[in-house]
């Protein structure tokens, strides 16, 4: 064997060793990695070879989650990889929306004015969640009961805040919107908000009139309501907020002014609130130095 060959033969089978050490100690740390099948897992390799190192580092992504274990952002960013891949997003793909993910951490934060009765949790938790939703929205309606469930399951840490917009095509969705902001003043915005949903394939001015009749509200206060443009202009307001801060489809979720742009599973939740807590401790930093 030629020295040129011998010295390309030990170059390959070093790649090799750290590729099998890196997928081992991933495979023994990371439930999300070890559901993928086989064409998920080439997706998800690539995205360690292609990536960088979240705490600035100067690796790859995969090499971060070898050598640099305490670099806790690095090993979130291989879990969303993971799940997308396991999604059958590509590698591509999840380096496009890793690099989205990244920047809106350093993007200006988007302030909202939300009213604190359309939010559950403490007003103290170190996150909130803003969503702008619409009650016509089956996407809106999926969603809703895994971020009701997380909020709950992390009332100590994360708040959930409802924000209205209406989307044009949903002849319904504006009256529904107004007959919640209308609930809130009454005091009982989440008893409507959530009669709203659960009859989302019914909605009608009758049945909307219906859920706030047994809410406690009467139909002469839905009937003047509706004559006023009080409500209708709170609910445009929000929406118009939702569209200066790039809301274009429901639900959009903010945290804590940041826009989130992957799926809203509990994983992904996790993932992304460890992330932002981080953030903060870290103060924006990354490093380990004020864990």
């Amino acid at each position: 064997m030629s020295i040129s060959r011998a010295r390309r033969w030990l170059a390959t089978a070093t790649v090799l060793a750290a590729t099998a050490g890196l997928a081992a100690a991933q495979e023994s740390t990371s439930p999300a990695v070890q559901a993928l099948s086989a064409p998920a897992r080439a997706e998800y390799d690539k995205v360690l070879e292609d990536e960088f190192c979240g705490c600035g580092a100067p690796h790859t992504l995969g090499q971060c989650l070898k050598s640099h274990t305490e670099c806790r952002h690095s090993q979130r960013l291989a879990t969303v990889a993971a799940l997308e891949a396991g999604r059958g997003v590509t590698a591509s793909e999840i380096g496009v929306e890793l690099a989205r993910y990244e920047q809106g951490f350093h993007d200006t934060r988007r302030k909202f004015t939300i009213d604190d009765r359309q939010c559950t949790g403490k007003p103290q938790a170190s996150v909130t969640l803003a969503e702008f939703s619409d009650f016509e929205c089956p996407h809106c309606a999926l969603t809703r009961p895994i971020l009701e469930k997380f909020a709950a399951d992390n009332a100590a840490r994360v708040r959930l805040c409802w924000l209205s917009f209406p989307l044009t095509q949903h002849p319904n969705a504006m009256p529904a919107a107004q007959a919640a902001l209308l609930a809130r003043d009454k005091g009982k915005f989440w008893t409507v908000h959530d009669a709203l949903f659960d009859n989302q394939r019914r909605l009608s001015p009758e049945v909307i009139q219906e859920i706030l009749q047994g809410a406690g509200v009467s139909p002469a206060e839905w009937k003047k309501a509706q004559s006023t443009p009080s409500y209708r202009e709170q609910a445009e307001t929000q929406r118009a907020a939702g569209i200066a801060a790039g809301v274009d489809s429901t639900p959009t979720v903010f945290v804590n002014g940041r826009k989130l742009d992957l799926p809203l599973t509990p994983e992904m939740l996790r993932v992304v609130i460890d992330d932002e807590l981080d953030w903060q401790r870290t103060q924006g930093t990354w490093t380990a130095a004020t864990r």
